[in-house]
């Protein structure tokens, strides 16, 4: 669960340009899910409508990429492991979650040296949220 880390200078958050540029990334991923079919493993493991979902990854990822504790505020410790505990996540749906995360970025005009920062404290947290070793 390492967030991105943290230098001198700017938070992640600040540096993606705060609360309206994580909450358009968020909103990007999910509108992505909904509209690839690339991405169908992971809808399907979220509810017919994405708006609880949106609203629970922008709150984790406001406090995670240095910005305010949204998540934490409104329902306590992440406990991202747990939460996802009852969702069957093997490297397939790992994949599938970075690669749409990835996407949105791109389509966001997140700054490449910053995606790539992203992209590997991501791949830290999707990996350790696996809780099958198969596909």
């Amino acid at each position: 669960m390492n967030a991105p880390r943290q230098t001198a200078g700017p938070t992640p958050y600040e540096s993606l340009g705060g609360e309206s540029a994580v909450r358009a990334l968020v909103d990007r991923f999910y509108d992505l899910m909904d509209l690839e079919p690339a991405y169908a493993g992971i809808r399907k493991l979220h509810p017919p409508t994405l708006d609880d979902s949106r609203d629970k990854l922008f709150w984790f990822l406001s406090g995670w990429l240095g910005g305010p504790p949204l998540f934490a505020q409104k329902k306590g410790h992440p406990m991202l492991r747990a939460r996802h505990l009852p969702y069957a996540i093997g490297i397939d749906e790992r994949d599938q979650w970075l690669k749409c995360m990835s996407q949105a970025m791109e389509e966001e005009g997140v700054d490449p040296e910053l995606q790539r920062a992203l992209a590997k404290a991501f791949f830290g947290t999707a990996d350790w949220m696996r809780n099958r070793p198969e596909k």
